[in-house]
Parts: structure tokens; sequence; C-alpha cells
């Protein structure tokens, strides 16, 4: 890489973290404008994981998790109680999971009868923008 072609991508990189904070998140403030953006984002890409910007929201979503892992004191809740209330704060029904299944999976899901998969968890954690270790 040239030193001209070096500062062309340093100057695209300060305009992208200008939008997006991207780096380690040191504040409160900054973990919240971190959250939002990844939301933002999950919004927009949906279920798509070949979207152009689905590889930021896995780099954003590494940043989130790991400044939640050392500010964020997570009670310890059983998956379906944690997916329960996923489902209550963004007034979804079970229909509205497809990450999950049918209806019947869902319902079995959230009774307790049935355990998420590692894809399911992963769908889900990329959806809400919450880390993975949740919903084990």
């Amino acid at each position: 890489m040239t030193a001209h072609q070096m500062k062309e991508v340093a100057r695209e990189y300060r305009r992208l973290r200008a939008v997006v904070p991207l780096g380690t998140l040191r504040t409160k403030k900054d973990y919240a404008r971190a959250t939002e953006m990844l939301d933002m984002i999950l919004d927009e890409i949906g279920e798509d994981e070949k979207h152009p910007l689905a590889e930021l929201a896995d780099a954003l979503g590494v940043f989130v998790e790991r400044y939640e892992a050392e500010h964020v004191r997570i009670p310890v809740a059983k998956p379906a109680a944690v997916l329960k209330f996923l489902m209550q704060q963004h007034d979804l029904l079970q229909t509205d999971l497809p990450e999950i299944g049918s209806q019947g999976v869902v319902s079995e899901v959230l009774a307790g009868k049935r355990e998420l998969n590692a894809r399911q968890i992963k769908r889900l954690a990329m959806r809400f923008g919450v880390s993975p270790a949740v919903l084990v």
C-alpha cells in the first residue's frame, strides 16, 4: 500500500468513525451510541448475512459485547425468560421469530420444553443486539 493510499484509508476510516462508533467503547455514552447504531444496522439488514453492512454489524457487536462483559452486569436468567423479555421489549409475537422456526417450535422454547440451538442463538443475538451468552 502506498503512502497516498494509506492516507486515503485513514481519511475514510475517520469519516466512518464519525458515524459508527468502531473501537473500544469507554463510556456509557459510547455504549449507548454503539447499541443504537447496531440496532439501526440490524433493522436495515434483517437476516441477510450477505448484506454489505453485515460485517460492520459483526464488528460493532464485538465492541458492544466487550463493553458489556466489562461494565454491564447481566443477571442470570433462563433463555426462555430472556427471550420473553426481548419479545416484550420489541413488541413481538411468536410468529415474529422466524429465527427460531415455526410458531410451534417458538412455543416449545418459551415453555422451556426445547432449548435453542447454536444457529438460533446466533440469529437472535444479532437481531436483538445482545450477547449470545444471554440466550444460553
